[in-house]
């Protein structure tokens, strides 16, 4: 792919979200054209690509006529017509990540049974297919119940603490996994290419909003023991080469109260947890994950400065055309970068914008955070 670098290489963008939007941004370094595919007509992409185009992204025709139209087509959301991207695959259309690994990941069930085949430590699980299953299970309670498909941004996960909680449960298909009682969430996003270069950014540290479970901030570089970083990343690399991804992989991981590391989820894509990489790296996800889609050498993953970031959420009472306030207070502090998404709507939660805050000094970096997020609030 590195040989259609200089000349207009056409990519295709599965989704107009926020991610694409970034993606495309880096883009534009790069010379492509890209189009992007989003049910959304007021999605962030729109006014962003060369070619924009409303439709469903979990029907065949729609995206396998979309990706007729492209050289090089990738995803910012698992949730698309995989069967589709097959095809485009026979066809000669170069599909990044691929289509079985998007399959693969799309079922968390099937993402444990991965694991589980190829020696990657994660929580005990188990799968059902129904609520009935629950009664009869040998877990502990309590425990999480996961459904395998369509579950984000906390969406889709359920606590079952009781007896009670039973009767409220997921009825489609799901897992359920023990209850670990972790010390931190840890996050490390690993590049892949054709030419079968790897690369792995640092660890950073989450901190995620209980009432959401999403994450609330972000911190870079993790300050965990060298040989609890070494390892995790050593982890989010094998598992980029068991899969043979080609493109972005992140991987979500918990430490143990024990000091042992838990793998969580995959996303085969640019990803929350690497959105400080922008400001605070030398190379971004965004512009990783396009080197490795094109098959160009990746660039250097090393940390330029701490950086901390903060999701910008729409406010839990507010929903309609989107309004921000104390952006001009934020952003007369040195060393903070906003992001807004383009959305043109907002609603409890939303993910509207991040904003990340780098600074030499790690406790000044993490205080100055907290300030910003009282002060900027997204309302209607």
């Amino acid at each position: 792919m590195a040989k259609e670098f200089y000349s207009d290489l056409r990519l295709g963008i599965l989704g107009g979200g926020q991610l694409g939007r970034m993606l495309i941004q880096e883009a534009i370094n790069f010379n492509a054209s890209v189009s992007v595919l989003d049910p959304d007509v007021n999605a962030p992409c729109r006014k962003l690509c060369d070619h924009f185009e409303v439709g469903a992204l979990n029907d065949f025709e729609t995206v396998y006529n979309f990706g007729k139209r492209v050289d090089l087509l990738t995803i910012e959301i698992e949730k698309v017509n995989v069967d589709a991207l097959e095809k485009l695959e026979e066809e000669g259309v170069v599909v990044y990540p691929q289509a079985r690994i998007i399959r693969l990941i799309q079922d968390k069930g099937l993402q444990k049974e991965f694991f589980k085949q190829n020696d990657i430590p994660t929580a005990p699980f188990q799968l059902i297919s129904s609520r009935e299953d629950l009664k009869a299970t040998h877990f502990n309670l309590p425990y999480i119940q996961k459904l395998r498909k369509d579950g984000y941004d906390g969406r889709g996960v359920m606590k079952i603490l009781s007896e009670n909680d039973i009767n409220t449960a997921f009825e489609a298909p799901s897992l359920i996994e023990k209850w670990i009682d972790f010390e931190l969430e840890i996050g490390v996003i690993v590049a892949r290419n054709e030419n079968e270069e790897v690369k792995a950014f640092p660890v950073v540290e989450m901190e995620f909003n209980p009432d959401v479970n999403l994450v609330e901030y972000l911190i870079s570089p993790s300050t965990l023991p060298l040989e609890v970083q070494q390892s995790a990343e050593r982890l989010a690399i094998k598992i980029a080469e068991d899969l043979q991804i080609i493109g972005l992989l992140a991987v979500e991981m918990f430490l143990t109260k024990d000091g042992e590391l838990l793998v969580n989820e995959l996303a085969p894509r640019p990803h929350n947890s690497g959105h400080h990489s922008i400001e605070g790296n030398v190379t971004s996800q965004f512009a990783q994950h396009l080197r490795s889609i094109f098959n160009l050498p990746l660039g250097s993953t090393k940390v330029m400065s701490n950086a901390v970031m903060i999701n910008l959420l729409g406010e839990p009472d507010f929903q309609g055309l989107a309004k921000y306030t104390g952006l001009e207070e934020v952003l007369d502090m040195d060393g903070v970068y906003v992001h807004l998404y383009g959305k043109k709507y907002t609603k409890p939660f939303r993910k509207m914008g991040h904003i990340t805050i780098v600074n030499d000094n790690r406790e000044k970096a993490i205080e100055t955070a907290r300030k910003v997020q009282k002060i900027i609030k997204v309302i209607a």
